[in-house]
């Protein structure tokens, strides 16, 4: 991944809602580019989740499964 497609991830993280962030934890296909802990994309996705509380009983029950 270039330092290019990293910015343009970053600010995608930065603007998604907590809904939009649990939807994709939970349903990402394997191989997602946030979820690669070599690119550094995870632990900025992990933190701003974290700010929203995480993956909680009322978002995961809006999500469903």
């Amino acid at each position: 991944m270039t330092e290019a497609e990293r910015k343009v991830w970053k600010e995608r993280i930065e603007n998604m809602s907590h809904l939009e962030m649990a939807s994709l934890w939970r349903f990402s296909p394997v191989g997602h580019p946030i979820f690669n802990k070599n690119n550094g994309l995870f632990e900025v996705f992990e933190a701003r989740f974290k700010k929203f509380g995480g993956m909680t009983v009322s978002i995961s029950k809006k999500i469903g499964w």
